[in-house]
């Protein structure tokens, strides 16, 4: 028996590696947002000051452990079988989950999904305790919430979700002020004011440091943080004075105080995450262990359904070779993780100053209405306010006439982490835990709103963004009660042969998830050429990467609506639902990877000599609008034909299939040539191709004359009637847009004029 437990103990710390993995993942955003956002230094460097931070504050972790011993239930009333089975179901359960938002680039809470994975697993065993009445002798128990501490867990949770309304409010007001104290131009307007700035900024960093990061470390001594209860304030006034002071110097002698005050702040939160946060991805495992050892020592003889736990109610005493080598897991997660990128670049795009669209989750109806809502009450505000007063506060947020290459400035960065790591320590000293996610991501989300980055064409998206990943932390909750539950439920009845099986569908879950993810990486890899258009310095070789570029992406276009338009019509005359609901589902995600591109290309189109854009850009936006056009033809061909194909209506007669195949295989093949020609650079046959697809029109106009005319003798189906005169008249416009788009790319791309040959009819 114990050796079975002994494996169950070994796959548990496997797993607890990989939660440090794909933990650290999800929340080195907390800490890494501001430095890479605002290039406060090289990726790599700040990656060093972070590992710093990470490995320090692992190492120091001020022993929270407590909250997954007996934090969440009552350990006394349970017996080492139970507490067994709701630890592995907490671990089961936190790795997929994490793993599964990370895939998604989506931060979410790993305090919320530990403690919510804990009531879900716990809830669901002492139910079972209940209703089967298997209590320790000399147990008083009358309900399920004598076994559970639900108290501490709901107010963790109620303070964590009131932290997003306050972090994102205190976010748009300190940096609203601090962007009216600096401006845009803060170079020029720092003068004595940043010597201040620097000594509130670094010794509110230094606050956090002390009554978040390390006063609760087993490895402070009891004077040592006696000394800092008693003289805090004396503490904190004298950091203010020397850093004040060191700060101006440091300004005078021209080093930048802001980068100094963005990679202090980095390594502070840094050092908080990996203190605090340490619970939620060993806490678990530790605790299971404590357990084994605790049964295997004092068991007696006792079966594994008889050993009450109740050494778990004691406080857990971690060794420090633990909290070592978890900080070396970390810092080897925090510098080669690709989804810790993925989820970092959802952050500052959401943040970003650039003002540019930015529909990565798209346009919700609540993201819109508060968008209008906002905009209205904006109005209504602006109308009653003085003119003088909105002209020296706009000339306050007039940005810099050359834009930057960051997401967004040092000022920005300094709030947002002096900030977060003030919210933080001042929920700690109400004795609120706070989440890091939830502070960090909201006051960086309230500051981009503040500096006014969230300009008219890109608000709805990153509304939609913020309710987005807010949302995930509420699907988070839901969703790691209910699997940890679930998960615990099959284990309990199953018993050890239902844990091994648990154990090899989740390293399944997880290989699946890695090579998922792997293949998904490998098709949404940068695109080097746009990455090449937007760095080189010679005009030239940015409109020779621009051709190839543009010419890929209408090649791709091209392909699809010529496969699309043949699988609408296959499933149509085979009377196929499913292939017509995912053509459209396609058409949408083709829609947005045409805007995608166009914006790209657009921008590139700005580095490229100016008389040559001037001259060029007529037929790439040409090129581009019939690219939309035709998604938009397939729409209006599949919307009407999915409908009628999913109220079960006639099918297309065999006689409609038999007239209309010829000019379905004829579409099909100019698209598929005038793809070969765009793709091959060769217009040479560009007129001949040109030429079927007009005669194609002038078939398919007395087609539809033909089927107008059957429309008023028809006696059979008016309905299989419209649909098909609408796929005739919609065929015809397709033919009309790709030679627009045969003709715009010969003038975008050929050497040689021969455009002119190419007819419009």
């Amino acid at each position: 028996m114990e050796i079975a437990y002994l494996i169950i103990m070994a796959f548990m710390f496997l797993l607890a590696v990989i939660d440090l993995t794909v933990g650290v993942s999800n929340d080195a955003v907390n800490f890494l947002s501001a430095a890479v956002g605002s290039k406060a230094a090289k990726l790599k460097h700040v990656l060093l000051v972070a590992s710093l931070g990470v490995f320090i504050g692992a190492a120091f972790s001020s022993g929270m452990m407590d909250i997954a011993r007996h934090g969440i239930f009552q350990s006394q009333y349970f017996y080492f079988s139970e507490v067994m089975c709701i630890f592995l179901a907490v671990v089961i359960s936190d790795v997929f989950l994490l793993d599964l938002f990370n895939s998604l680039g989506l931060p979410t809470s790993t305090t919320v999904s530990m403690v919510f994975e804990l009531l879900g697993a716990a809830c669901v065993i002492a139910l079972i305790k209940l209703i089967s009445g298997t209590f320790p002798a000399a147990a008083n128990v009358e309900n399920v919430m004598d076994l559970l501490n639900t108290e501490k867990a709901f107010t963790m949770i109620i303070s964590i979700f009131l932290s997003v309304a306050i972090a994102f409010a205190f976010g748009l007001v300190v940096q609203w002020i601090s962007r009216v104290i600096f401006t845009f131009h803060f170079r020029r307007n720092l003068s004595a004011k940043i010597g201040i700035f620097g000594g509130i900024a670094v010794t509110s960093i230094i606050y956090f440091m002390l009554i978040k990061g390390l006063k609760g470390s087993n490895l402070i001594s009891s004077d040592i943080k006696t000394f800092i209860d008693e003289n805090t304030t004396m503490l904190m006034l004298g950091a203010f004075v020397f850093f004040t002071v060191l700060m101006q110097l440091l300004h005078w002698c021209k080093v930048n105080v802001f980068k100094i005050i963005v990679l202090i702040g980095t390594f502070s939160l840094a050092l908080a995450f990996a203190g605090n946060d340490l619970v939620n991805f060993i806490g678990v495992t530790l605790a299971g262990l404590s357990s084994f050892q605790d049964f295997s020592a004092n068991a007696g003889g006792l079966s594994p359904d008889q050993f009450v736990m109740t050494s778990l109610t004691g406080s857990a005493v971690t060794p420090v070779y633990f909290l070592v080598g978890a900080g070396a897991v970390m810092v080897f997660a925090l510098c080669t993780s690709k989804k810790a990128r993925k989820v970092l670049q959802t952050s500052i795009n959401l943040s970003s100053q650039q003002n540019e669209e930015n529909d990565m989750f798209g346009s919700s109806s609540i993201a819109r209405n508060i968008v209008r809502t906002t905009t209205k009450f904006v109005d209504n505000v602006s109308r009653k306010t003085p003119q003088g007063v909105k002209n020296w506060v706009n000339s306050r947020f007039r940005p810099l006439e050359e834009r930057e290459d960051v997401a967004f400035d040092l000022v920005r960065a300094s709030v947002n982490l002096v900030l977060a790591g003030l919210l933080i320590a001042l929920g700690t000293s109400f004795k609120l835990p706070l989440s890091t996610t939830y502070v960090t991501f909201m006051v960086g989300m309230g500051s981009s709103l503040a500096d006014r980055a969230w300009g008219r064409e890109s608000a709805v998206y990153r509304v939609t963004g913020v309710v987005s990943v807010v949302g995930g932390w509420i699907v988070t909750a839901v969703a790691a009660f209910t699997l940890a539950a679930l998960v615990a439920t099959i284990m309990y009845y199953g018993g050890l042969p239902a844990m091994f099986i648990m154990i090899a569908l989740v390293i399944y879950l997880l290989v699946h998830s890695h090579m998922s993810y792997n293949k998904k990486q490998q098709k949404q890899q940068e695109d080097t050429k746009m990455q090449l258009i937007m760095t080189s310095e010679s005009p030239a070789e940015v409109w020779d990467l621009l051709k190839v570029h543009s010419a890929e992406t209408l090649t791709h276009s091209l392909v699809f609506s010529a496969e699309t338009y043949k699988n609408i019509l296959e499933a149509f005359t085979k009377d196929e639902l499913r292939p017509l609901k995912l053509s459209l589902i396609k058409i949408i995600e083709e829609k947005n990877f045409i805007k995608k591109m166009r914006r790209f290309e657009t921008r590139g189109l700005q580095r490229i000599d100016q008389s040559l854009a001037f001259e060029r850009s007529t037929w790439y936006h040409l090129c581009t609008n019939s690219c939309q056009q035709m998604l938009n033809t397939l729409t209006r061909i599949g919307e009407p034909i999915k409908e009628h194909v999913e109220n079960s209506f006639s099918p297309l007669s065999k006689g409609y299939i038999e007239e209309f195949s010829p000019y379905c295989r004829d579409i099909y093949n100019v698209l598929v040539d005038i793809n070969n020609i765009i793709s091959s650079g060769d217009y040479s046959s560009a007129n001949e191709v040109s030429e079927r697809a007009k005669d194609l029109k002038h078939a398919l106009a007395g087609l539809r004359k033909t089927q107008t005319m059957r429309l008023h003798q028809s006696s059979g189906s008016l309905r299989m009637d419209f649909v098909y005169l609408n796929l005739i008249q919609e065929s015809h416009e397709l033919l009309s847009e790709v030679r627009n788009l045969l003709r715009g790319s010969n003038k975008l791309f050929a050497t040689a004029d021969v455009a002119s040959v190419i007819a419009e009819g």
